[in-house]
């Protein structure tokens, strides 16, 4: 189980629908099963079915984490038109078994998040908690 902060599901949301016409994408850094930063980062790709990482922003990011007393734990990215599911680009490039690989799908009438787990080329979609925000 992943638990991520009411405010950081609806950030990754508006980063998603913000950076539309390409794919958002960053890091999520926290302590055991939670998260508690969002880490925004440059798709220096700029484009609508793919993301890379500007490396100087990935040291940052780590820094950023290990300064707070937390560890990069999940990478995420959107899709703009396509479901919250690993494409085969994301299974081909994804492969760091430590961390948690979280998809943002636009496609649909509401914006979904789903997480997954790869180990040894085996896809895990792991259950998300929302914590806080308002209970009604």
């Amino acid at each position: 189980m992943l638990k991520i902060p009411q405010e950081i599901h609806e950030a990754l949301i508006q980063q998603a629908v913000a950076e539309l016409p390409y794919e958002a994408c960053g890091y999520l850094a926290g302590r055991g099963d939670e998260i508690l930063l969002q880490i925004p980062m440059t798709n220096v790709d700029q484009s609508p079915e793919h993301f890379s990482f500007a490396p100087a922003e990935q040291f940052a990011a780590l820094r950023t984490a290990r300064d707070k007393g937390m560890v990069l734990k999940a990478v995420y990215h959107s899709h703009p038109s396509t479901p919250a599911r690993l494409s085969e680009e994301d299974l081909r490039l994804l492969n760091d078994p430590s961390l948690i690989y979280i998809i943002i799908s636009l496609a649909g009438a509401e914006a979904q998040i789903k997480a997954f787990r790869i180990v040894n080329k085996v896809v895990t979609e792991l259950p998300i908690q929302i914590i806080g925000g308002d209970p009604t």
